[in-house]
């Protein structure tokens, strides 16, 4: 960081850290994708007809900035018909236990906040 407090990354001005996880992380489908393949590989198919009401475009750009991002693999399989698989890389499993603590604190949420 420098002195003004402020984190340049990929041409983003961030002011602290958790802003670049949220970056990262934020779009309505990413979570959920990453979610997906936590426990294995999943097909482009099978992730799209998880995620209830995404278009194939969105989705394609979600995964394609979670790979760039580096927090998922696309796996290519040269068979016909080409296979397409992703997958967490590293850093999207170092980011999973943050995740599955989201996860837990939003069931908490809904359960405390459902008589409202």
């Amino acid at each position: 960081m420098n002195s003004q407090n402020k984190i340049i990354y990929k041409n983003k001005e961030y002011h602290c850290p958790v802003e670049v996880v949220i970056d990262l992380i934020s779009g309505k489908w990413k979570s959920e994708a990453m979610w997906l393949v936590r426990d294995q590989p999943k097909r482009f198919g099978e992730i799209k007809r998880a995620l209830t009401g995404i278009s194939s475009k969105v989705l394609t750009e979600q995964l394609r900035e979670l790979e760039e991002s580096g927090l998922i693999i696309r796996d290519s399989y040269p068979e016909i018909p080409p296979r397409v698989e992703y997958s967490l890389s590293d850093q999207g499993r170092s980011l999973w236990p943050i995740l599955e603590q989201m996860y837990d604190w939003g069931l908490k949420y809904l359960d405390s906040n459902s008589n409202d």
